[in-house]
């Protein structure tokens, strides 16, 4: 079963679907095979996925106990996105 990634943005446009390629661009870097998309919070919020992504003043509305959630400090670092694929993929 390929596990699910949700890179999460407050208006869903621009931003996320440059981090979606950069986590596809990683996780193929790492191996790995995952289905990944892009949406907005309201969206986001009930969706079902493995990891959800984003940055840390948007995804924290996110957490329910439940979700995998991870808040990054910066979205369009490539480094701090491949450490949060490598600790939860």
């Amino acid at each position: 079963m390929m596990k699910k990634v949700l890179v999460v943005c407050g208006n869903g446009l621009g931003s996320s679907m440059i981090v979606e390629m950069n986590v596809k661009a990683a996780l193929e870097d790492m191996g790995k095979e995952a289905e990944v998309s892009h949406t907005d919070l309201t969206t986001a919020k009930t969706e079902q996925a493995d990891l959800f992504l984003g940055s840390e003043d948007i995804v924290e509305s996110l957490e329910d106990g439940h979700k995998n959630v991870v808040k990054l400090k910066n979205l369009m670092d490539k480094n701090e996105l491949r450490e949060a694929l490598e600790q939860n993929m």
